[in-house]
Protein backbone atom coordinates (compact mmCIF):
# COMPACT_ATOMS: atom_id res chain seq x y z
CA UNK A 1 0.00 0.00 0.00
CA UNK A 2 1.29 3.65 -0.33
CA UNK A 3 2.25 5.57 2.29
CA UNK A 4 1.08 8.90 1.13
CA UNK A 5 -2.47 9.07 1.93
CA UNK A 6 -5.45 10.01 -0.22
CA UNK A 7 -4.04 12.56 -1.51
CA UNK A 8 -5.31 12.37 -5.39
CA UNK A 9 -8.14 14.50 -5.92
CA UNK A 10 -11.12 14.55 -8.56
CA UNK A 11 -9.11 17.62 -10.47
CA UNK A 12 -5.33 16.21 -9.97
CA UNK A 13 -7.39 12.97 -11.65
CA UNK A 14 -8.55 14.62 -14.35
CA UNK A 15 -4.93 16.82 -14.81
CA UNK A 16 -3.59 13.39 -14.80
CA UNK A 17 -5.49 12.08 -17.64
CA UNK A 18 -5.37 15.00 -19.66
CA UNK A 19 -1.48 14.87 -19.27
CA UNK A 20 -0.96 11.18 -20.57
CA UNK A 21 -3.61 11.98 -23.41
CA UNK A 22 -2.32 15.00 -24.92
CA UNK A 23 1.25 14.14 -24.10
CA UNK A 24 0.80 11.18 -26.84
CA UNK A 25 -1.66 12.10 -28.74
CA UNK A 26 -1.41 15.82 -30.13
CA UNK A 27 1.88 15.61 -30.50
CA UNK A 28 3.27 12.24 -31.29
CA UNK A 29 0.35 10.68 -33.44
CA UNK A 30 -1.35 13.56 -35.30
CA UNK A 31 1.09 13.63 -38.17
CA UNK A 32 0.66 9.21 -38.43
CA UNK A 33 -3.55 9.97 -38.10
CA UNK A 34 -3.23 13.23 -40.81
CA UNK A 35 -1.03 10.64 -43.23
CA UNK A 36 -4.34 8.08 -43.23
CA UNK A 37 -7.04 10.87 -42.62
CA UNK A 38 -5.93 13.93 -44.08
CA UNK A 39 -8.23 16.98 -43.67
CA UNK A 40 -10.99 14.93 -42.41
CA UNK A 41 -8.97 13.91 -39.13
CA UNK A 42 -11.20 15.64 -36.78
CA UNK A 43 -13.43 13.42 -37.48
CA UNK A 44 -11.44 10.65 -36.55
CA UNK A 45 -10.28 12.27 -33.48
CA UNK A 46 -14.20 12.57 -32.60
CA UNK A 47 -15.04 8.93 -33.40
CA UNK A 48 -12.14 7.72 -31.31
CA UNK A 49 -13.29 9.70 -28.72
CA UNK A 50 -16.25 8.03 -28.62
CA UNK A 51 -14.90 4.46 -28.47
CA UNK A 52 -12.43 6.22 -25.56
CA UNK A 53 -15.47 7.36 -23.66
CA UNK A 54 -17.66 3.55 -23.96
CA UNK A 55 -14.58 2.13 -22.89
CA UNK A 56 -14.00 4.77 -20.29
CA UNK A 57 -16.97 4.34 -18.72
CA UNK A 58 -16.63 0.57 -18.37
CA UNK A 59 -13.31 0.60 -16.45
CA UNK A 60 -14.71 3.60 -14.61
CA UNK A 61 -17.62 1.12 -13.22
CA UNK A 62 -14.95 -1.64 -12.67
CA UNK A 63 -12.62 0.64 -10.81
CA UNK A 64 -15.21 1.78 -8.71
CA UNK A 65 -15.76 -1.58 -7.29
CA UNK A 66 -12.48 -2.53 -7.31
CA UNK A 67 -10.00 0.37 -6.36
CA UNK A 68 -7.10 -1.04 -7.37
CA UNK A 69 -3.38 0.77 -7.66
CA UNK A 70 -3.25 -1.99 -10.20
CA UNK A 71 -6.00 -0.57 -12.33
CA UNK A 72 -6.81 -2.93 -15.41
CA UNK A 73 -4.25 -5.24 -13.75
CA UNK A 74 -6.99 -6.05 -10.91
CA UNK A 75 -9.97 -5.99 -13.71
CA UNK A 76 -8.38 -8.58 -15.45
CA UNK A 77 -8.04 -11.04 -12.60
CA UNK A 78 -12.19 -10.43 -11.15
CA UNK A 79 -13.23 -11.05 -14.72
CA UNK A 80 -10.81 -13.99 -16.17
CA UNK A 81 -9.70 -15.50 -13.02
CA UNK A 82 -6.60 -16.41 -11.37
CA UNK A 83 -4.88 -18.04 -14.62
CA UNK A 84 -2.60 -17.95 -17.18
CA UNK A 85 -4.32 -15.94 -19.01
CA UNK A 86 -5.29 -12.66 -16.90
CA UNK A 87 -1.10 -12.79 -16.58
CA UNK A 88 -0.48 -12.99 -20.15
CA UNK A 89 -2.64 -9.87 -20.47
CA UNK A 90 -1.19 -8.12 -17.30
CA UNK A 91 2.47 -8.70 -19.01
CA UNK A 92 1.41 -7.74 -22.02
CA UNK A 93 -0.09 -4.55 -21.15
CA UNK A 94 3.08 -3.62 -19.41
CA UNK A 95 5.10 -3.90 -22.47
CA UNK A 96 2.64 -1.95 -24.08
CA UNK A 97 3.13 0.64 -21.23
CA UNK A 98 6.76 0.83 -21.80
CA UNK A 99 6.45 0.84 -25.57
CA UNK A 100 4.13 4.02 -24.93
CA UNK A 101 5.84 6.42 -23.15
CA UNK A 102 9.35 5.31 -25.01
CA UNK A 103 7.36 7.02 -28.16
CA UNK A 104 6.26 9.87 -26.12
CA UNK A 105 9.67 10.41 -24.89
CA UNK A 106 11.66 9.93 -28.84
CA UNK A 107 9.19 13.17 -29.90
CA UNK A 108 9.88 15.05 -26.91
CA UNK A 109 13.69 14.61 -28.13
CA UNK A 110 12.32 15.01 -31.80
CA UNK A 111 10.67 18.39 -30.67
CA UNK A 112 13.65 19.37 -28.42
CA UNK A 113 16.11 18.71 -31.31
CA UNK A 114 14.02 21.01 -33.41
CA UNK A 115 14.53 24.05 -31.10
CA UNK A 116 18.29 23.60 -31.67
CA UNK A 117 20.65 25.82 -33.95
CA UNK A 118 20.25 24.06 -37.45
CA UNK A 119 23.06 21.36 -37.87
CA UNK A 120 23.21 20.09 -34.74
CA UNK A 121 23.79 16.21 -34.72
CA UNK A 122 20.69 13.92 -34.59
CA UNK A 123 22.34 12.29 -31.48
CA UNK A 124 20.74 15.41 -29.53
CA UNK A 125 17.24 13.49 -30.31
CA UNK A 126 18.33 10.33 -27.88
CA UNK A 127 20.07 11.97 -25.30
CA UNK A 128 16.62 14.36 -24.80
CA UNK A 129 14.64 11.52 -24.89
CA UNK A 130 16.47 9.53 -22.23
CA UNK A 131 17.00 12.41 -19.94
CA UNK A 132 13.24 13.25 -19.88
CA UNK A 133 12.85 10.06 -18.75
CA UNK A 134 15.33 10.42 -16.02
CA UNK A 135 13.98 13.67 -14.94
CA UNK A 136 10.87 11.85 -14.08
CA UNK A 137 11.89 9.06 -12.72
CA UNK A 138 13.53 11.26 -10.01
CA UNK A 139 10.47 13.23 -9.56
CA UNK A 140 8.29 10.12 -8.98
CA UNK A 141 10.57 8.61 -7.07
CA UNK A 142 9.09 11.50 -4.28
CA UNK A 143 5.83 9.52 -4.53
CA UNK A 144 2.32 10.54 -6.01
CA UNK A 145 1.68 13.72 -3.79
CA UNK A 146 4.62 15.40 -5.87
CA UNK A 147 3.90 13.83 -8.84
CA UNK A 148 0.52 15.21 -8.30
CA UNK A 149 1.10 18.66 -7.86
CA UNK A 150 3.16 19.21 -11.09
CA UNK A 151 1.07 17.90 -13.17
CA UNK A 152 -1.72 19.99 -11.95
CA UNK A 153 0.57 23.07 -13.08
CA UNK A 154 1.71 21.53 -15.96
CA UNK A 155 -1.60 20.71 -17.73
CA UNK A 156 -2.72 23.98 -16.47
CA UNK A 157 0.05 26.01 -18.69
CA UNK A 158 -0.59 22.98 -21.29
CA UNK A 159 -4.23 23.70 -21.82
CA UNK A 160 -3.62 27.31 -22.27
CA UNK A 161 -1.38 26.98 -25.01
CA UNK A 162 -3.05 24.18 -26.70
CA UNK A 163 -6.79 26.87 -26.50
CA UNK A 164 -5.18 29.74 -27.21
CA UNK A 165 -3.27 28.58 -30.93
CA UNK A 166 -6.94 26.28 -31.50
CA UNK A 167 -8.48 29.12 -31.46
CA UNK A 168 -6.27 31.43 -32.82
CA UNK A 169 -5.64 28.47 -35.96
CA UNK A 170 -9.37 27.89 -36.78
CA UNK A 171 -10.22 32.29 -36.92
CA UNK A 172 -7.14 32.53 -39.00
CA UNK A 173 -7.84 29.69 -40.88
CA UNK A 174 -9.08 28.71 -44.73
CA UNK A 175 -12.14 26.88 -44.32
CA UNK A 176 -12.01 25.95 -48.19
CA UNK A 177 -9.15 23.97 -46.94
CA UNK A 178 -11.50 21.76 -44.80
CA UNK A 179 -13.76 21.38 -47.50
CA UNK A 180 -15.24 17.76 -48.00
CA UNK A 181 -13.91 17.98 -51.55
CA UNK A 182 -10.68 17.66 -49.97
CA UNK A 183 -11.71 14.28 -47.48
CA UNK A 184 -10.05 11.10 -48.77
CA UNK A 185 -12.42 8.58 -48.86
CA UNK A 186 -14.30 7.29 -45.84
CA UNK A 187 -12.89 3.86 -45.34
CA UNK A 188 -9.56 5.80 -44.59
CA UNK A 189 -11.06 7.35 -41.53
CA UNK A 190 -12.03 4.19 -40.07
CA UNK A 191 -8.53 2.74 -40.86
CA UNK A 192 -7.29 5.97 -39.16
CA UNK A 193 -9.32 4.87 -35.42
CA UNK A 194 -6.47 2.73 -33.60
CA UNK A 195 -4.29 5.89 -33.81
CA UNK A 196 -6.49 8.13 -32.94
CA UNK A 197 -8.18 5.92 -29.79
CA UNK A 198 -4.99 5.31 -29.22
CA UNK A 199 -4.26 9.20 -28.46
CA UNK A 200 -6.75 8.95 -25.84
CA UNK A 201 -5.70 5.74 -24.22
CA UNK A 202 -3.50 7.71 -21.12
CA UNK A 203 -7.23 7.85 -19.66
CA UNK A 204 -6.28 4.49 -18.26
CA UNK A 205 -3.89 5.98 -16.12
CA UNK A 206 -6.36 7.53 -13.76
CA UNK A 207 -7.59 3.84 -12.78
CA UNK A 208 -4.38 3.03 -11.30
CA UNK A 209 -4.80 6.21 -8.90
CA UNK A 210 -7.74 4.70 -7.21
CA UNK A 211 -6.19 3.65 -4.14
CA UNK A 212 -4.76 7.22 -3.85
CA UNK A 213 -7.97 9.02 -4.12
CA UNK A 214 -10.81 9.94 -1.06
CA UNK A 215 -13.69 8.34 -2.49
CA UNK A 216 -12.94 6.58 -5.69
CA UNK A 217 -16.89 5.06 -6.30
CA UNK A 218 -17.64 8.78 -7.13
CA UNK A 219 -14.24 10.34 -7.83
CA UNK A 220 -13.14 7.60 -10.20
CA UNK A 221 -16.02 7.01 -13.13
CA UNK A 222 -16.37 11.17 -13.04
CA UNK A 223 -12.52 11.76 -13.43
CA UNK A 224 -12.01 9.15 -16.34
CA UNK A 225 -15.04 10.83 -18.41
CA UNK A 226 -14.31 14.10 -17.67
CA UNK A 227 -10.98 14.19 -18.75
CA UNK A 228 -12.05 12.27 -22.21
CA UNK A 229 -14.63 14.65 -23.13
CA UNK A 230 -12.04 18.05 -23.02
CA UNK A 231 -9.49 16.06 -24.76
CA UNK A 232 -11.83 15.04 -27.34
CA UNK A 233 -13.28 18.80 -27.52
CA UNK A 234 -9.27 20.11 -27.54
CA UNK A 235 -8.32 17.16 -30.09
CA UNK A 236 -11.38 18.38 -32.76
CA UNK A 237 -10.71 21.93 -32.28
CA UNK A 238 -6.47 21.49 -32.99
CA UNK A 239 -7.50 19.28 -35.72
CA UNK A 240 -9.56 21.92 -37.14
CA UNK A 241 -6.39 24.29 -36.78
CA UNK A 242 -3.73 22.12 -38.27
CA UNK A 243 -5.93 21.07 -41.16
CA UNK A 244 -6.95 25.09 -41.72
CA UNK A 245 -3.74 26.17 -41.92
CA UNK A 246 -1.62 23.80 -43.49
CA UNK A 247 -2.36 21.30 -46.40
CA UNK A 248 -2.35 17.58 -45.86
CA UNK A 249 1.23 17.35 -47.96
CA UNK A 250 2.81 19.59 -45.02
CA UNK A 251 1.58 18.23 -42.19
CA UNK A 252 3.13 15.25 -43.95
CA UNK A 253 6.15 15.96 -44.49
CA UNK A 254 6.62 17.83 -40.83
CA UNK A 255 4.51 15.02 -39.58
CA UNK A 256 7.18 14.56 -36.10
CA UNK A 257 6.49 18.36 -35.40
CA UNK A 258 3.18 19.07 -37.24
CA UNK A 259 1.49 21.11 -34.80
CA UNK A 260 4.24 23.41 -34.39
CA UNK A 261 4.67 23.35 -38.20
CA UNK A 262 0.83 24.76 -37.83
CA UNK A 263 1.67 27.66 -35.52
CA UNK A 264 4.22 29.51 -37.84
CA UNK A 265 0.91 30.70 -40.42
CA UNK A 266 -1.09 32.02 -37.96
CA UNK A 267 2.17 33.68 -35.31
CA UNK A 268 5.21 33.28 -37.05
CA UNK A 269 8.44 31.91 -36.10
CA UNK A 270 7.96 32.84 -32.22
CA UNK A 271 4.77 30.55 -33.27
CA UNK A 272 6.67 27.81 -33.85
CA UNK A 273 8.84 27.95 -31.12
CA UNK A 274 5.60 28.66 -28.70
CA UNK A 275 4.50 25.48 -29.85
CA UNK A 276 7.51 23.66 -29.89
CA UNK A 277 7.96 24.42 -26.31
CA UNK A 278 4.59 23.25 -25.34
CA UNK A 279 4.89 20.28 -26.82
CA UNK A 280 8.02 19.82 -24.76
CA UNK A 281 5.82 20.32 -21.79
CA UNK A 282 3.11 18.13 -22.96
CA UNK A 283 5.28 15.13 -23.56
CA UNK A 284 6.93 15.42 -20.24
CA UNK A 285 4.06 15.60 -18.37
CA UNK A 286 2.49 12.77 -20.28
CA UNK A 287 5.94 10.96 -19.17
CA UNK A 288 5.24 12.21 -15.76
CA UNK A 289 1.59 10.68 -15.69
CA UNK A 290 2.79 7.28 -17.72
CA UNK A 291 5.79 6.99 -15.10
CA UNK A 292 3.34 7.12 -11.78
CA UNK A 293 1.01 4.57 -13.45
CA UNK A 294 4.06 2.31 -14.40
CA UNK A 295 5.45 1.87 -10.97
CA UNK A 296 1.79 1.58 -9.81
CA UNK A 297 1.50 -1.21 -12.63
CA UNK A 298 4.60 -3.34 -11.70
CA UNK A 299 4.18 -2.90 -8.24
CA UNK A 300 0.60 -4.62 -8.21
CA UNK A 301 2.34 -7.50 -11.01
CA UNK A 302 5.12 -8.26 -8.40
CA UNK A 303 2.87 -8.24 -5.57
CA UNK A 304 0.44 -11.02 -7.58
CA UNK A 305 3.42 -13.08 -8.23
CA UNK A 306 3.51 -11.59 -11.92
CA UNK A 307 7.03 -9.87 -11.81
CA UNK A 308 10.22 -10.89 -9.61
CA UNK A 309 9.76 -9.26 -6.26
CA UNK A 310 12.50 -6.60 -6.96
CA UNK A 311 9.78 -4.82 -8.80
CA UNK A 312 7.74 -4.08 -5.75
CA UNK A 313 10.65 -3.36 -3.05
CA UNK A 314 9.90 0.14 -1.54
CA UNK A 315 12.88 2.77 -2.50
CA UNK A 316 12.06 6.31 -1.24
CA UNK A 317 8.51 7.01 -1.45
CA UNK A 318 8.08 4.62 -4.82
CA UNK A 319 9.11 0.73 -6.26
CA UNK A 320 12.05 -0.12 -7.35
CA UNK A 321 9.56 -1.44 -10.59
CA UNK A 322 10.05 2.33 -11.50
CA UNK A 323 13.84 2.50 -11.97
CA UNK A 324 13.60 -1.26 -13.63
CA UNK A 325 10.60 0.57 -15.79
CA UNK A 326 12.46 3.79 -16.36
CA UNK A 327 15.90 1.92 -17.73
CA UNK A 328 13.67 -0.01 -20.25
CA UNK A 329 11.97 3.13 -21.68
CA UNK A 330 15.21 4.99 -22.14
CA UNK A 331 17.07 1.30 -23.76
CA UNK A 332 14.24 1.86 -26.30
CA UNK A 333 13.33 5.24 -26.99
CA UNK A 334 17.29 5.55 -27.27
CA UNK A 335 17.94 2.67 -29.56
CA UNK A 336 14.58 1.95 -31.49
CA UNK A 337 12.92 3.61 -34.47
CA UNK A 338 9.00 3.67 -32.55
CA UNK A 339 6.97 4.78 -35.93
CA UNK A 340 6.03 1.07 -36.88
CA UNK A 341 6.02 -0.08 -32.62
CA UNK A 342 3.21 3.17 -32.32
CA UNK A 343 0.98 1.21 -34.57
CA UNK A 344 1.32 -2.30 -32.87
CA UNK A 345 0.89 -0.83 -29.46
CA UNK A 346 -2.13 1.05 -30.88
CA UNK A 347 -3.56 -2.89 -32.63
CA UNK A 348 -2.36 -4.39 -28.96
CA UNK A 349 -4.14 -1.53 -26.83
CA UNK A 350 -7.29 -1.77 -28.57
CA UNK A 351 -7.18 -5.98 -28.37
CA UNK A 352 -6.73 -5.42 -24.65
CA UNK A 353 -8.89 -2.78 -23.46
CA UNK A 354 -11.68 -5.25 -25.41
CA UNK A 355 -10.47 -8.29 -23.62
CA UNK A 356 -11.19 -5.99 -19.95
CA UNK A 357 -14.68 -5.27 -21.37
CA UNK A 358 -15.44 -8.80 -22.02
CA UNK A 359 -14.34 -10.19 -18.77
CA UNK A 360 -16.58 -6.74 -17.54
CA UNK A 361 -19.61 -8.75 -18.72
CA UNK A 362 -19.07 -11.28 -15.79
CA UNK A 363 -18.59 -8.65 -12.79
CA UNK A 364 -21.74 -6.72 -14.39
CA UNK A 365 -23.92 -7.63 -11.38
CA UNK A 366 -21.20 -6.57 -9.40
CA UNK A 367 -20.24 -3.41 -10.57
CA UNK A 368 -23.86 -2.19 -12.02
CA UNK A 369 -22.93 -0.86 -15.03
CA UNK A 370 -25.06 -0.84 -17.69
CA UNK A 371 -25.27 -4.26 -19.61
CA UNK A 372 -25.88 -2.15 -23.29
CA UNK A 373 -22.81 0.33 -22.81
CA UNK A 374 -20.61 -2.33 -21.63
CA UNK A 375 -21.43 -4.42 -25.07
CA UNK A 376 -21.16 -1.29 -26.83
CA UNK A 377 -17.58 -0.63 -26.00
CA UNK A 378 -16.86 -4.25 -26.70
CA UNK A 379 -18.77 -3.75 -30.27
CA UNK A 380 -16.75 -0.48 -30.99
CA UNK A 381 -12.97 -1.97 -30.00
CA UNK A 382 -13.72 -5.36 -32.29
CA UNK A 383 -15.16 -3.14 -34.99
CA UNK A 384 -11.74 -0.75 -35.11
CA UNK A 385 -8.96 -3.77 -34.89
CA UNK A 386 -9.81 -5.67 -38.27
CA UNK A 387 -10.29 -2.38 -40.12
CA UNK A 388 -7.00 -0.70 -38.44
CA UNK A 389 -5.19 -4.65 -39.22
CA UNK A 390 -6.28 -4.32 -42.85
CA UNK A 391 -4.97 -1.27 -43.61
CA UNK A 392 -1.70 -2.05 -41.51
CA UNK A 393 -1.34 -5.45 -43.54
CA UNK A 394 -1.43 -3.12 -46.67
CA UNK A 395 0.94 -0.75 -45.62
CA UNK A 396 3.28 -3.20 -43.90
CA UNK A 397 2.52 -7.02 -44.22
CA UNK A 398 5.17 -8.00 -41.58
CA UNK A 399 3.25 -5.84 -38.84
CA UNK A 400 0.89 -8.69 -38.39
CA UNK A 401 3.22 -10.58 -37.65
CA UNK A 402 4.78 -8.51 -35.02
CA UNK A 403 1.82 -7.86 -33.33
CA UNK A 404 1.10 -12.03 -32.74
CA UNK A 405 4.79 -12.30 -31.62
CA UNK A 406 3.76 -9.16 -29.17
CA UNK A 407 1.12 -11.64 -27.74
CA UNK A 408 3.49 -14.92 -27.76
CA UNK A 409 6.94 -12.87 -26.10
CA UNK A 410 3.94 -11.80 -23.44
CA UNK A 411 2.82 -14.90 -23.13
CA UNK A 412 6.19 -16.68 -22.70
CA UNK A 413 7.65 -14.10 -20.31
CA UNK A 414 4.11 -15.10 -18.24
CA UNK A 415 5.39 -19.04 -18.11
CA UNK A 416 9.15 -18.04 -17.64
CA UNK A 417 8.02 -15.67 -14.77
CA UNK A 418 5.80 -18.71 -12.46
CA UNK A 419 8.62 -20.71 -13.23
CA UNK A 420 10.93 -18.44 -11.86
CA UNK A 421 8.70 -17.04 -8.67
CA UNK A 422 6.18 -20.06 -8.38
CA UNK A 423 3.63 -18.02 -7.33
CA UNK A 424 0.17 -17.50 -9.10
CA UNK A 425 -2.02 -14.52 -10.02
CA UNK A 426 -4.28 -13.33 -7.30
CA UNK A 427 -7.15 -11.43 -6.62
CA UNK A 428 -6.55 -8.13 -4.37
CA UNK A 429 -10.10 -7.16 -3.66
CA UNK A 430 -12.73 -9.72 -3.04
CA UNK A 431 -16.34 -9.44 -3.16
CA UNK A 432 -17.56 -9.32 0.50
CA UNK A 433 -19.50 -12.29 -0.07
CA UNK A 434 -17.10 -14.57 -0.63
Amino acid sequence: MHQSGKTVSFWSAVAMGIGAMVGAGIFALLGQAGQIAGSAVWMSFAAGGGIALLSGYSMGKLGARFPSSGGLVEYLVQGYGEGVFSGTISVLMYMSALVSVSLIARTFGTYAYELLPAGQPRVFVEIFAAGIVLLFMLINLRGPGSMARIENLVVLVKMLALGIFAIAGMVAMDPARLSPDHYPPVNMVFFSLAITFFAYEGFRIITNAAEDMPDPARTLPRAILTSIAIVMVLYVAVAFAVFGNLSADEVIKAQDYALAEAARPVFGAAGFTIMALTALLSTSSAINASLYAVTNVTYQLARLGELPHVFGKPIAHSREGLIISSAAIMTMAVLFDLSSIAAIGAISTLIIHMIVHIGHLRLIKKTGASLWLVLAAIGVNFGAIPLSAIFLYGKQPSILVWIIGFFLAAFALEIMLRVVTGRVIVKRIHNHAE
